[in-house]
């Protein structure tokens, strides 16, 4: 694990109106807990902490530079990220204090590589789980765990249990969850047959017919009858 430097100072937190003093100096309001240590309200430089809390280097343990002796060389991993909802600028983060010499439990992303099986038969990767909890050294806390799903056809599923950590870095969880399958290919919706025609339509449309030649012979009876007493 990358160790990376953070400067800081101690802040104070009253009067409220301060905070927004501190943003407008473009420096970020945070507090620091942990390690049976009480929590401390620190300010943090916004440039530098955005280069500190990429995807990549969410884990990375932090090591603070300041002035003051009861900052200077603490370890700290981020806890906590606030922000703004339309602009996504760094409101506050929590800081989590650690002892490098002490195991602690952090969750980290899952890496799919390779190409499975399954996908040239039509079959679809399908990652159940995108990070794992693990136990630890703070510097050995790997920035993603790789998952191999070069092996996996049509319906297999690997499960937690299946994966490779190096060194001292230990899975935690109490059941054998899966955490990626290969679905099968979405089957295409047969295309709906036309419609039948509906018995005795045609002889429906034949109707009206018949009945025009009805009328015509019912029209030509009284002209043969007025003709026959004019005679």
């Amino acid at each position: 694990m990358e160790t990376v430097e953070l400067g800081c100072e101690i802040r104070q937190t009253r009067p409220k109106g301060l905070i927004n003093r501190i943003r407008r100096e473009g420096k970020v309001p945070a507090v620091i807990y942990g390690n049976s240590h009480t929590a401390t309200a620190v300010a943090v430089a916004g440039a530098e902490l955005k280069t500190r809390i990429s995807a990549a280097s969410r884990q990375r343990i932090m090591r603070l530079k300041s002035e003051s002796p009861e900052l200077a060389a603490r370890h700290v991993i981020l806890k906590e990220v606030q922000r703004t909802p339309v602009s996504g600028e760094i409101l506050h983060v929590d800081f989590y204090e650690v002892d490098l010499n002490k195991p602690l439990r952090v969750a980290v992303a899952l890496r799919f590589v390779g190409r499975a099986a399954g996908i040239a038969d039509g079959g679809i990767l399908s990652p159940l789980e995108r990070q794992v909890e693990v136990e630890c050294l703070p510097l050995e806390i790997p920035e993603a765990i790789d998952v191999d799903v070069t092996p996996l056809k049509i319906h297999d599923v690997m499960h937690v249990s299946a994966l490779s950590f190096a060194g001292n870095v230990r899975p935690i969880f109490d059941t054998d969850y899966p955490i990626v399958t290969v679905l099968p290919p979405t089957v295409a919706e047969a295309p709906v047959a036309a419609a039948a025609p509906v018995e005795g339509a045609a002889e429906g449309a034949a109707a009206p017919a018949a009945g025009e030649k009805a009328g015509e012979k019912a029209a030509e009876a009284p002209a043969k009858e007025a003709g026959g007493k004019k005679g």
